[in-house]
C-alpha cells in the first residue's frame, strides 16, 4: 500500500506542477497576445501618420509649384506691362513726327 500511496502522491505532485506550469504559460501567452495587439495598434497608428505626412508633403509640393507659377505669372505681367509702355512710347514718338 505504501508503494501505491507514494506513487499517487508523486502523481498528484506532478499533476499540481503541471497545472502550475500551465497557468504560468497561459499567463505568459496572454501577455504576449496583449503585446502583439499593442504593437499592431502602434503599427496602424504609424501607418496613418505616414499616410498623413505623405498627403501633407504632396500638398506642400503642389503649393510650392503653384507659388513658383504665381511668381512667374507676376513677373510675366510686369514684363508685358513694360513692353506695352515701350510700345506706347514708340507710338508717341512716331506720331510726333
Amino acid at each position: 500500500m505504501e508503494s501505491n500511496e507514494k506513487t499517487l502522491n508523486t502523481f498528484a505532485t506532478r499533476v499540481r506542477q503541471m497545472i502550475l506550469q500551465y497557468a504560468e504559460l497561459k499567463k505568459e501567452n496572454d501577455e504576449l497576445y496583449a503585446l502583439v495587439d499593442q504593437r499592431e495598434q502602434e503599427i496602424k497608428q504609424l501607418q496613418e501618420e505616414l499616410s498623413q505626412a505623405e498627403a501633407d508633403y504632396n500638398s506642400l509640393k503642389m503649393a510650392k509649384m503653384l507659388e513658383v507659377t504665381d511668381g512667374d505669372m507676376e513677373s510675366a505681367q510686369k514684363r508685358v506691362a513694360k513692353l506695352i509702355r515701350d510700345v506706347n512710347k514708340c507710338i508717341t514718338l512716331l506720331s510726333e513726327k
